[in-house]
């Protein structure tokens, strides 16, 4: 096996792209890789499979009973998993089963926690750099999480990290918890309003990142997105976490990573298509900024009202975004002595967003509006409206899954396989 990282691409979108990032800036040797690839035996090329965030009940759909029994096989022969959010669900018994560990039920857990939380950590070469009491020269445990699940854990497993308190500027659903600190609100009676857990006192000391092993290979679960765009710390902790499974010198493997230069070739029509596009996109963003739906958190995601999509438009615009400078950019230099110039075009796959995207946008901006004028009269859940239009356009574009379906799921499917083409050639992997 090679010293490299297989970071799964299915079913990851946004967190997929956010990953992908991830592993750029701290400079580790990683490759794209697909479910398909798995079952045909690929893992055997690579050291680690870092499955990112994203719907865990989705990607166990596309792995499959094959593809499930080659993670399990490649872990087993001494292959390491890293498994972050909704990859870290993926292997649990409500998954893959590579750990005795379960998922809480929604019910009985804080379902929509988001921002940054101070970890107590546990001993381990993972936390390199950090440390609770010296805090003039190490890295504090400040991490951040994203609607994390939560673990309920057997004792054969080594927990790593448990959940301390929220930083002040992290939210509990569409509400800040230092703002809701500063009131000294009455959390039960929120709770009761929402019909979900709020209190984010109730995350203390559950279990936040956790290792355990399966026949020769390890295995990390890590509710923390140690992948959050610009997070220092967190990349710092992706550098530790890879130094400790392959146990050699990431510098080496990583300088002798082959970039490549390459032009996209397209019809003189796409240019402007994919402009239109993203424009179309750009403008649903706006039109939920000025209408108080949602604003943006850091580079990549957002925070939304209660009972809004907010994650699905943010992860169609992240992605389309990513395309459009893909296309707007016609040479990458990456910095390699030795330049390959490949010419590949995707005109009939751009070609193919463009319909189910003008139907999208125009459904969802009337649907937007909707939603906000139902806001002013009564609380709303992404699931149920008492709005008849509004369920009916919902169900339309999104179905009734509480998952990813309808005509948002055809077209985020689309823009996934373009994005993922130009992922790989900009890996020189294509």
């Amino acid at each position: 096996m090679r010293n490299k990282i297989a970071l799964l691409w299915d079913e990851s979108f946004l967190w997929g792209l956010m990953a992908y990032e991830a592993l750029k800036k701290t400079c580790l040797p990683f490759e794209l890789i697909t479910s398909e690839e798995i079952k045909k035996g690929l893992l055997l090329n690579y050291n680690i499979l870092f499955v990112p965030g994203g719907w865990a009940s989705n990607k166990l759909k596309t792995i499959g009973i094959e593809g499930a029994e080659e993670i399990r096989s490649f872990v087993k022969k001494g292959g390491a998993y890293l498994g972050i959010c909704g990859g870290a669900g993926l292997a649990t018994l409500d998954g893959i089963g590579l750990l005795k560990v379960k998922r809480r039920p929604t019910k009985d857990r804080v379902p929509s926690f988001s921002g940054r939380i101070r970890l107590d950590i546990t001993p381990h070469p993972i936390w390199s750099g950090f440390d609770q009491k010296d805090k003039d020269n190490l890295h504090e445990p400040i991490f951040y999480a994203w609607w994390p699940s939560q673990f309920v854990v057997d004792d054969g497993l080594n927990v790593l990290a448990t959940y301390g308190m929220p930083l002040s500027d992290s939210f509990t659903s569409d509400l800040c918890i230092g703002d809701l600190n500063y009131c000294k609100v009455d959390w039960s009676e929120l709770e009761s309003s929402y019909g979900i857990n709020l209190n984010p006192n109730r995350l203390y000391g559950e279990p936040a990142v956790i290792e355990g092993v399966l026949g020769s290979g390890r295995v990390i679960l890590s509710l923390i997105h140690f992948d959050t765009p610009d997070h220092e710390g967190g990349y710092l902790v992706l550098r530790n976490l890879c130094q400790y499974f392959l146990g050699s010198d990431l510098t080496a493997a990583s300088s002798s990573e082959e970039h490549k230069r390459f032009s996209v070739k397209f019809d003189p029509q796409i240019g402007p298509l994919i402009e239109d596009i993203y424009k179309s996109v750009a403008e649903l963003i706006d039109l939920g900024i000025r209408n108080f739906l949602w604003f943006p958190r850091n580079s990549m995601l957002f925070q939304w009202r209660r009972g809004i999509r907010g994650l699905e438009y943010c992860n169609l615009y992240i992605l389309v975004k990513k395309i459009y400078e893909f296309l707007t950019i016609k040479k990458i230099d990456l910095h390699s002595e030795e330049h390959l110039f490949i010419e590949i075009s995707f005109d009939e796959e751009i070609k193919g967003i463009k319909e189910p995207l003008t139907l999208f946008c125009e459904k969802a901006k009337e649907l937007i509006i909707l939603e906000r004028l139902a806001l002013q009269k009564r609380n709303l859940t992404f699931e149920k409206s008492d709005d008849p239009k509004i369920q009916n356009i919902r169900l339309e574009l999104f179905s009734s899954s509480k998952s990813y379906g309808g005509l948002y799921k055809e077209l985020i499917d689309k823009i996934d396989k373009v994005l993922y083409k130009f992922l790989k050639l900009e890996r020189g992997s294509l």
